[in-house]
């Protein structure tokens, strides 16, 4: 994780006031007092429209795109007393955060309001403690789909009065369509209402940009069943039949232990399963699928998309020049490819110390290289074996499917370890 900045050498510290639909009616006495005492006064139009006249500083209003703007702007005004308004509670998915990387929380006097999550729950009777929230401010709302659950409840942050259509149309694509959906509008506010319906059945039009939608999940009864752990069904995938199928799926994400916040690089991304399901595992978990065949690559998008993990980041290109140019890995999966010279070499350099590569292999001549690499290298050496039953005549029998092997290894983090595996040949 980066380390925390030091705090910007401003005479005062940047007063960030949380505002609701409620205006200026709604602030404590202390937020009112450190608006009436700010020089310069940034937000949005919106936020700044809220303030009367006694709030005498100068208004500025953030451009777009906002998060580029933030050091400028602070630099430009940085001598003052500035105050940033910003909506609910400024740590939650709000402005905050922004200031915070820049200034370092010492540079901050933060006076949070109650955020509209906050509201919907009190509505609602909600337990905030037990509430999934999934913004799509600024986000596609495919994130959603990772999401739904039977009997799952969750509250979304709008992007604007279009998102609550989007949000039911997305639900009955992907088999949720018995949902129950209420959005609440301006809440906290004089205008605070709310409408509700069944996704499959959505029919109202646009109201408020300012609303939360909260959804009951309830799937159909055609919808795939998908869980929260590795080994998903193979048919939730589409595939040219290069695809890691179900149960190799699950022991290779048990191998490949993905914790939050982590980078793979799934190498040899065939359908994009071994890195969709890696990025399921945790919001913050992160991947790059290299694939070389634009098709299949194409293929692993729209997978990725339909899966709930949009954020997947596809390369195509063969490995290892496609390698090349990538963030350092936390964990390397390598699907195909393991006889392309130099392409071991590059994922174990690559590879940060203490950090996971995971190969798996069909062909005889692959195995002879990671009995090699394993000799040479330790780690962990498995054969993986399943069998489905099957007709037979009028019977029942075993289908065995190719055993797969599986070298996995950590990379030393001492330094007298070589980082070049060709070294020790």
């Amino acid at each position: 994780m980066p380390a925390s900045p030091s705090p910007a050498p401003f005479p005062y510290p940047v007063a960030v006031v949380g505002i609701g639909a409620d205006g200026w009616s709604g602030l404590s006495g202390t937020a009112r007092e450190a608006l009436c005492g700010a020089e310069v006064l940034i937000g949005g139009a919106r936020q700044l429209d809220l303030l009367p006249p006694e709030c005498a500083g100068a208004r500025v209003a953030w451009p777009s795109p906002l998060r580029p703007a933030v050091p400028r702007l602070l630099a430009e005004h940085g001598e003052r007393r500035i105050a940033v308004l910003a909506s609910g509670d400024p740590m939650f998915y709000g402005i905050g955060r922004a200031l915070a990387e820049e200034l370092g929380p010492e540079g901050l006097r933060v006076l949070p309001h109650p955020s509209s999550v906050s509201y919907a729950c009190a509505r609602l009777g909600w337990p905030l403690e037990d509430m999934e929230v999934v913004t799509l401010v600024g986000r596609p709302a495919a994130r959603l789909a990772a999401s739904l659950y039977e009997g799952r409840r969750l509250l979304v942050l709008s992007a604007d009065a279009s998102t609550p259509a989007t949000v039911a149309a997305l639900l009955t694509d992907r088999g949720f369509g018995p949902s129950r959906l209420r959005v609440l509008e301006q809440l906290g506010g004089e205008g605070e209402e709310y409408v509700e319906g069944i996704a499959s059945e959505w029919a109202h039009e646009p109201g408020d940009r300012l609303n939360v939608i909260a959804i009951e999940c309830r799937a159909s009864a055609e919808a795939l069943r998908l869980g929260t752990v590795p080994g998903l069904p193979d048919a939730a995938y589409e595939h040219d039949g290069q695809l890691t199928k179900r149960h190799i799926r699950a022991a290779t994400l048990g191998t490949l232990a993905p914790a939050p916040g982590e980078l793979l690089w799934d190498v040899g991304g065939g359908s994009g399963s071994i890195a969709i399901e890696w990025l399921r595992a945790h919001r913050s978990c992160r991947a790059v699928s290299v694939e070389r065949d634009p098709v299949r690559a194409e293929r692993i998008t729209r997978n990725a998309e339909r899966l709930g993990v949009p954020g997947l980041r596809v390369v195509t290109g063969p490995a290892p020049m496609a390698l090349a140019e990538l963030d350092t890995p936390d964990a390397v999966f390598i699907g195909g490819g393991l006889t392309a010279p130099g392409l071991l070499d590059a994922c174990w350099e690559a590879l940060r110390p203490g950090g996971r590569l995971v190969a798996n292999t069909v062909t005889l001549e692959s195995e002879a290289l990671l009995a090699e690499r394993h000799t040479a290298y330790g780690g962990e050496l498995v054969r993986l074996s399943v069998a489905h039953a099957v007709p037979v005549g009028g019977f029942t029998g075993w289908r065995q499917a190719m055993p797969v092997t599986q070298w996995s290894v950590t990379k030393p983090s001492s330094s007298d370890v070589s980082s070049h595996m060709g070294d020790r040949r």
